[in-house]
């Protein structure tokens, strides 16, 4: 079983900004290249931060309101710093929250939710970007055709991992949803292969109706 990795999915041909690009070129790129962020490099080409298009809206934030209508919000000494700042150095927000090309989608995805970020420069070992992932990017597991998933459950999953005769689990895949039946030998094998189901790239859920021969997980007292 073979999970796609984030130099798979990877935009390659980053668009990068440098410590000493000017506001108004950044938002030129932006716009220019249909993009919400660029990294933003050092000398060595290694990311040290990136800055996005809420960066750059602060400072439209921190402006008077010219009808008077909207008054001024508060902002911390952090965040007038960057709606004053004029270069990708004062703007971007830093450090860098990086990932690297043989992570799996899932080591990715955790990465961006426990950093709250939407996208992830990817760099090599000597920290020099190679590349840049982003939410959508990951997404793009969910897009494999059904048979593909099907495929690999029969032939990965049951066959090789499992070691399950052909036909013994029965696998049917709409949309990414599994259905699971047939029958197993020993009830413990249920959630095993359930769960080795889940982690295979594009699947969305896994309905089990899996039935079993032999009931070979104890009884607890309270069971009884």
């Amino acid at each position: 079983m073979r999970h796609r990795t984030v130099a798979e999915l990877m935009t390659r041909d980053v668009v990068r900004a440098r410590r000493d690009t000017p506001f108004k070129e950044i938002a030129r790129l932006l716009a220019e290249n249909d993009v919400t962020a660029v990294p933003v490099v050092d000398e060595m080409d290694r990311p040290a931060g990136v800055v996005s298009e809420a960066d750059l809206l602060r400072k439209s934030a921190d402006q008077a309101d010219p009808s008077g209508r909207a008054p001024v919000p508060h902002l911390e000494a952090w965040e007038r710093a960057k709606a004053e700042g004029s270069r990708a150095e004062d703007l971007m927000s830093a450090p860098a929250v990086c990932a690297r090309p043989e992570w799996s989608v899932v080591e990715a995805a955790r990465l961006m939710e426990a950093q709250h970020v939407k996208r992830l420069p990817v760099v090599d070992e000597t920290e020099r970007l190679l590349g840049i992932v982003s939410r959508g990017d990951l997404l793009r597991i969910f897009l494999r055709r059904d048979d593909a998933i099907r495929d690999e459950i029969t032939d990965d999953v049951l066959w090789r991992t499992m070691g399950l005769a052909p036909g013994e689990v029965t696998v049917e895949v709409r949309d990414g949803r599994v259905d699971l039946g047939g029958s197993v030998e020993f009830r413990s094998l249920i959630p095993v292969v359930e769960r080795l189901c889940r982690s295979v790239d594009g699947v969305v859920s896994v309905a089990g109706h899996i039935a079993y021969r032999t009931d070979d997980i104890p009884r607890s007292p309270t069971d009884d």
